[in-house]
């Protein structure tokens, strides 16, 4: 069977969840059977997000093999279980580096190099390139329909759709149907003007997914309006989509007006009718605090007033409370907020305490208050990155005694899987073998450009400090203090394999400690 296309596009405003319905529709697809891909369709000119502040675009999800990619490939993974590669996310400024390389060789033979055919021809190619082998390829085109910066993707859209056939692709567009309070009425305007701009371009919708605010209701009379106007085949192709207590919930709630069924009838795939009981169950668990403990985490980065910085590591917390029946009550905290005179009483007010990646020296001080506090008052601890420094220089400086000192020499810049040997019996080790029995050895993916200094490592561990996990070259993985009950820093990013029904085992093991404090 030919691989088979979708195409969701968004309108009206951005963040509306078209990455959360990608990795929905995926999920919907897996749990039918089908073999899928997704890919993101980025329309700014950056070659990927390495280079993106994090106050502007949040965090930058790393994948197995090295890629930095858009914090939507985080939800694609954690909602189908796939660990997609390079080819997940492309963005405007790769290809159009890819254009001008193949221009510089003489690929293009001396003709005039144009964003008709040359461009297009290029995003169409990224595209077929990630749905090799698989049976529905999900695309997500990024930005809003009627920007300027989104056009030229759009019209490769429609090209491929055209050459695809009728039942070689489908288009799902979401839009936003605002409730009007003063009126008491919602208002499908809008949905009807960015349908109307999409189909200017060329695409005409298969379905409209509506969002709205929690439980406001589109009732069967405007759903007859936008399917109407939108030109759709009937009223079940206009699905609302409200805001939901758990972004897990979004799958649960398309499978039940019928989503995949409404694709694959279209494709004429025939499949099985696809089980999605544990996943609704896993959801009943979620929504239910009746007999949950709860438990305050904070959560210190500099990147704090932007929750999408740190969004995998708040669902990494997420995942280790499902687990333990724990109801988490995140804080984002900045660690320049951090006062020496009044931490203390401060984090002591939490159950535990992540101390986040950062890039830079910023934010550090306050990143070594919060571990010292978390090493003196015994509070559940968990440092990535910036947080594994925050805890060597605390140790080094508030233990050790040490007066001056370089502990961490800045490297070349490690990027996606590497190995990590653990040491039997340490408190990394009982962690992880909580969860994967007989762990001596696992992989973890990294963004790092910063790695602890060996030269220190003997005096450090006569000191008390712990060196319970290294890589083949012998560069320190994960710290810990053993007189604490759960002190424990790493080098790499757990936060980014965690997955709701598989929680990373480092996390699991802070919100397990926070039970006894």
């Amino acid at each position: 069977m030919a691989t088979k296309y979708v195409f969701i596009t968004g309108g009206v405003v951005s963040g509306l969840g078209k990455g959360t319905v990608a990795a929905s529709l995926g999920r919907l697809l897996i749990n039918r059977g089908l073999k899928i891909s997704i890919q993101k369709l980025d329309v700014y000119l950056n070659v990927d997000p390495s280079m993106m502040n994090p106050f502007r675009h949040g965090e930058v999800f790393v994948t197995d093999d090295g890629a930095e990619t858009d914090l939507d490939v985080g939800h694609y993974e954690r909602f189908t279980g796939v660990h997609f590669n390079k080819n997940v996310n492309s963005t405007m400024g790769k290809v159009y580096q890819s254009v001008l390389r193949k221009e510089r060789a003489g690929e293009y033979q001396g003709r005039d190099v144009q964003v008709v055919p040359h461009v297009t021809d290029e995003i169409k190619r990224v595209i077929k390139e990630v749905s090799k082998d698989v049976d529905v390829a999900i695309i997500e085109v990024g930005g809003t329909v009627g920007e300027i910066e989104g056009s030229t993707t759009i019209e490769a859209v429609r090209q491929l759709k055209l050459e695809l056939g009728s039942n070689g692709s489908f288009n799902i567009h979401v839009t936003l149907v605002p409730y009007l309070e003063c009126s008491k009425e919602i208002k499908t305007k809008p949905t009807q003007n960015s349908v109307r701009d999409l189909r200017h371009m060329g695409i005409n919708p298969d379905v409209v997914i509506c969002r709205t605010n929690r439980g406001i209701e589109i009732d069967t009379e405007a759903r007859e309006k936008i399917a109407l106007f939108c030109n759709l085949k009937d009223i079940n192709h206009v699905i609302h989509a409200p805001d939901c207590l758990t972004v897990y919930q979004v799958p649960v709630n398309l499978k039940e007006q019928k989503l995949d069924e409404i694709v694959l009838e279209h494709f004429g795939i025939k499949a099985k009718q696809g089980n999605l009981e544990d996943w609704k169950n896993m959801v009943l668990k979620m929504l239910d605090d009746s007999n949950k403990t709860p438990k305050k985490i904070a959560i210190i980065g500099k990147y704090a007033s932007v929750p999408d910085s740190y969004i995998s590591v708040t669902e990494a917390i997420k995942h280790a409370a499902l687990f333990t029946d724990v109801k988490a009550d995140i804080h984002l905290v900045n660690p320049d907020d951090l006062m020496a005179n009044s931490v203390k009483a401060f984090l002591g007010k939490f159950d535990a305490i992540v101390v986040a990646n950062a890039h830079g020296r910023a934010g550090l001080e306050g990143c070594v208050l919060a571990a010292q506090v978390a090493r003196e008052n015994n509070i559940p601890y968990l440092g990535i990155g910036l947080g594994l420094q925050a805890a060597v220089v605390d140790f080094a400086k508030n233990v050790a005694n040490w007066q001056l000192f370089n502990l961490f020499t800045n490297g070349k810049i490690r990027l996606g899987l590497c190995d990590v040997k653990l040491e039997k019996g340490s408190k990394a080790y009982n962690a992880y073998n909580t969860i994967q029995k007989n762990t001596t050895q696992t992989k973890e993916r990294h963004r790092n450009d910063y790695e602890f200094d060996n030269a220190y490592q003997k005096e450090l561990e006569n000191t008390g400090l712990v060196f319970s996990g290294v890589d083949c070259d012998d560069l320190v993985e994960i710290v810990e203090n053993p007189s604490c009950k759960y002190f424990i820093a790493c080098q790499f990013h757990p936060e980014l394999v965690s997955k709701p029904y598989n929680p990373h085992p480092l996390f699991v093991g802070l919100i397990k400690a926070s039970l006894d404090k």
